[in-house]
């Protein structure tokens, strides 16, 4: 892995004992595929676990995406109605698709399948 300045300064905090730093949990490879019940995804949401957001924009339609920004690599954190945030330097993106709403980013979330097995979305 390149040194950059981010996994520097990550480095320096978790060995100083600090327990999360914004973008620290960026390097997570996102799951080859899981399971998560539907139930679990909020309706006009979403949410990020293992390193994938997955969303449900309106009832019955989810979608999922690498959780791991374009722009610089950071974990995007927060999934609303209106967008998915990365923390890091504030790129926005579309809960239906992925793509950017707002930079820096200039790519969107690439894209992972959800599919829906009974009451569980299969994110694979």
């Amino acid at each position: 892995m390149t040194t950059t300045r981010r996994n520097a300064i990550c480095l320096v905090a978790c060995a100083g004992g600090a327990a999360t730093i914004a973008g620290c949990s960026s390097e997570e490879e996102p799951a080859a595929e899981f399971r998560i019940p539907t139930s679990e995804v909020p309706e006009g949401g979403g949410l990020v676990r293992d390193g994938v957001v997955i969303t449900q924009p309106t009832a019955g339609d989810f979608h999922a995406f690498d959780a791991r920004c374009p722009h610089q690599g950071c974990a995007v954190d927060e999934v609303t109605a209106e967008a998915i945030s990365c923390p890091c330097h504030g790129s926005r993106f579309a809960p239906a698709d992925g793509s950017v709403v707002q930079g820096p980013a200039t790519q969107g979330l690439s894209a992972r399948t959800a599919t829906v097995d009974g009451a569980d979305v299969v994110v694979s």
